[in-house]
């Protein structure tokens, strides 16, 4: 349907991993395979669903693939908070992310809308 690379969302999607995966790398390594683990495999999800969404031949299919990296979206949300609350990131780093974050759930809620 789309050049995945061209769409907006899908190039923020990229820069929250980046982001995600900058803040995990200060995460204890008790936490390799818990939360730094969780925190990175919900945040490729997202730019993965949309780009996989976006090479879909129907716009239903497009929309189930945005609802997943939605899902995943919210995943990463709660996640944040609790690094926030364990003390892993700090309190400007955890709204700076959650604040990414919501950016871009908007953004898939108008392409889901426009579909």
């Amino acid at each position: 349907m789309n050049n995945f690379r061209e769409l907006k969302v899908w190039q923020r999607a990229i820069d929250l991993a980046t982001l995600i995966y900058s803040l995990t790398k200060s995460f204890p390594e008790s936490e390799k395979y818990g939360l730094t683990s969780q925190l990175q495999r919900a945040t490729i999800s997202v730019s993965s669903n949309i780009a996989e969404g976006s090479g879909r031949q129907t716009k239903p299919d497009f929309k189930h693939f945005l609802s997943i990296s939605l899902g995943s979206l919210y995943e990463i949300e709660s996640q944040l908070v609790v690094s926030h609350k364990l003390k892993y990131i700090s309190e400007k780093e955890v709204n700076m992310a959650i604040t990414e974050v919501s950016e871009i759930q908007k953004m898939i809620y108008s392409l889901r809308s426009k579909l």
